[in-house]
This record gives structure tokens, C-alpha cells and sequence, in this order.
């Protein structure tokens, strides 16, 4: 296939792209400045450039990259700046999903989040509805709500609802943000968690090309409250573990559906890749 990854440079694209090109796919890389990714170019993808917020400057990207699919993984995260995030996934993926209308594009696998579903019983599926929109999360949800409305637009559309990210390259790890944190003593882990390894997101996003329509929880097998896994990142960090712990608020989400279109994460759980 010819496939345009939108945010191809960043800590899920780079990988996945070079997956991509393994598996024989021409792909296109998107970047805002082009000349600033040899890593896509060694890596044998075209670079494309993309400012999610310029509709002109996305239509060309489409245009010149003659896509049968798109996956979508943009993100604003560099500098723990939620606002921006929740704008580039309101006004990008609008800007991307027009243009894709435009030029009969016909599947989109976007990356989504799985840690804003409302408060019950066990864990949440793919069907049970996010939390409302209104307090210190509000603006993350309606980013989310935003880019998934937009993304089920396209007739072909898979969006993988990813667990919080934890490895190199992300917040949580020894040289992220929250490591740091955890470090300064100042890290407040206070949600049941669903984790998802770096490691294991290529390889849903590349099999997702074949999956049905809909949307996919990519987490590991064992969600968790901060009692369990914070003193293990803690450990791992090398941060001494907070005093009064519980069992956090929040709830876990359910992986049957990725295991049930056949895939088995690297790291089942957050115990085993929190512990090198």
C-alpha cells in the first residue's frame, strides 16, 4: 500500500514507519520541517511536509503522497502541553480529514487514548462511553471527542485507543518527565492505569490496516491502581516511592477485542517492562 503517516518522526511514528517500509509498503513522512528528518529519509521513507493547521499545506501533503491510507499520529506532547495537544487533535485531524474527502481517501487509522472512560463496573470495552467533559480533563476529552467524530468519518476508519505509554522516549520512563518527577518528589500517580510498552504499539498499528472498522483498545493485560504500579515505576525510576498510596479512581480497559483480531502484546504487563 501507499501509506502517509501523519507525525512520522515522532516516538510511535519513526518505528512504525520503519516497520512499514519493511513490510514493503511506500511510505510517506509527514514533518513540519522536512530537512530537520534524515532519520525518515535513511530510513527509505519520502518526507512530505505537513503543518496540520495550514488546510492548504495538508491537501498537498495528500496530494503528493497519493495515499491509500493514512495513519494518523499526531501529537503536541513535547512539552506536557495538554491545551496544544487537544488543538492538534481537534483542528489536524479535521484539516487531514478533509482533505482525505477531497481526494477519496478511504482509511484512516488514527491513535486515540484509552483513560477517559466513564466510572463502573470491571473493565471498559470499546462501547462504553468516555467521561463527560468537564473539569481538570475537560479539555483532553473534547480533544478526543473532536478527533474521533472527525476520524469515523472515513468509511474505513480504525481508532486505536492506546494505554498510557510508558518506555524510552516517553513521560513514563527513568528519563521522561515523570521520571523526573518521580525524582523531585513531586510525581502524583492517582488513577487505575491501563499501560501500553512503546514497544508494543508498532505492531497493532501496522495489523489494524486489515482490521475492521471501529475502535480498538491497544493495552496491556493488567490495569492497575496506583498501590500496585507506582511504587514498581518508582523502583524502576529510581525515586523514592510516596507515602499514602490507595487504590486510585478511574478505570482499567479491556484488551479482549486486539486479542481477539489476533494480537498479543510483547509486554503483558506493566511488571515486566517496568522492571529493566
Amino acid at each position: 500500500m501507499r501509506i502517509l503517516v501523519a507525525g512520522a518522526g515522532g516516538v510511535v511514528g519513526l518505528p512504525l514507519t520503519r516497520a512499514l517500509i519493511a513490510q514493503g509498503h511506500v511510505v510517506a513522512g509527514t514533518s513540519r520541517n522536512p530537512d530537520s528528518r534524515p532519520e525518515l529519509r535513511e530510513a527509505g521513507a519520502v518526507v512530505v511536509r505537513l503543518d496540520a493547521f495550514d488546510a492548504a499545506s495538508v491537501e498537498h501533503a495528500i496530494v503528493e503522497a497519493r495515499p491509500d491510507a493514512v495513519i494518523h499520529q499526531l501529537t503536541d506532547l513535547s512539552s506536557v502541553d495538554l491545551e496544544a495537544n487537544a488543538e492538534l487533535r481537534t483542528v489536524g485531524t479535521r484539516t487531514l480529514v478533509d482533505a482525505m474527502h477531497r481526494y477519496g481517501v478511504e482509511r484512516l487509522i488514527t491513535q486515540s487514548i484509552a483513560w477517559l472512560y466513564a466510572e463502573g463496573e470491571g473493565l471498559a470495552d470499546e462501547a462504553v462511553p468516555l467521561v463527560d467533559a468537564v473539569g481538570p480533563n475537560a479539555r483532553t476529552v473534547e480533544g478526543v471527542e473532536a478527533m474521533e467524530h472527525a476520524s469515523a468519518e472515513i468509511p474505513n476508519h480504525v481508532i486505536l485507543r492506546y494505554g498510557k505509554l510508558y518506555g524510552p522516549g516517553t513521560w513514563y520512563s527513568p528519563d521522561g518527565d515523570f521520571g523526573r518527577a518521580a525524582r523531585d518528589g513531586v510525581f502524583a500517580g492517582n488513577g487505575i492505569e491501563s499501560f501500553l510498552h512503546i514497544e508494543d504499539t508498532v505492531a497493532p498499528t501496522v495489523a489494524a490496516l486489515g482490521w475492521p472498522a471501529g475502535i480498538v483498545n491497544v493495552v496491556d493485560d493488567e490495569p492497575a491502581g496506583p498501590d500496585e504500579w507506582v511504587p514498581t515505576f518508582c523502583r524502576w525510576v529510581g525515586a523514592q516511592e510516596p507515602a499514602g498510596l490507595g487504590p486510585g479512581h478511574g478505570r482499567g480497559a479491556s484488551n479482549a477485542k486486539a486479542r481477539g483480531l489476533g494480537w498479543v502484546p510483547k509486554y503483558p504487563s506493566w511488571r515486566v517492562g517496568m522492571s529493566g
